[in-house]
């Protein structure tokens, strides 16, 4: 069995807590941060189980800056 460290980006839509791991694309949710990241670990596993990452498979993590204009 292989461990690896993927990533969970979380926000909130209405009442519940939306979960996204990018490297693997799956998606989950919970009623809370750590409920969505629990189901998210499932949901990544799950998909792993069927789908294995390639050896070589590095995720690239950066972040970017994008101009907008507020309403008021």
């Amino acid at each position: 069995m292989t461990t690896k460290t993927f990533t969970a980006v979380i926000h909130k839509e209405e009442d519940i807590y939306v979960a996204n791991c990018p490297e693997v694309g799956t998606v989950s949710q919970g009623e809370n941060v750590e409920e969505a990241i629990a189901n998210l670990k499932e949901a990544t596993e799950l998909y792993l189980e069927e789908f294995p990452l390639p050896d070589n498979n590095l995720p690239i993590t950066t972040t970017f800056e994008a101009n907008y204009a507020q309403t008021a």
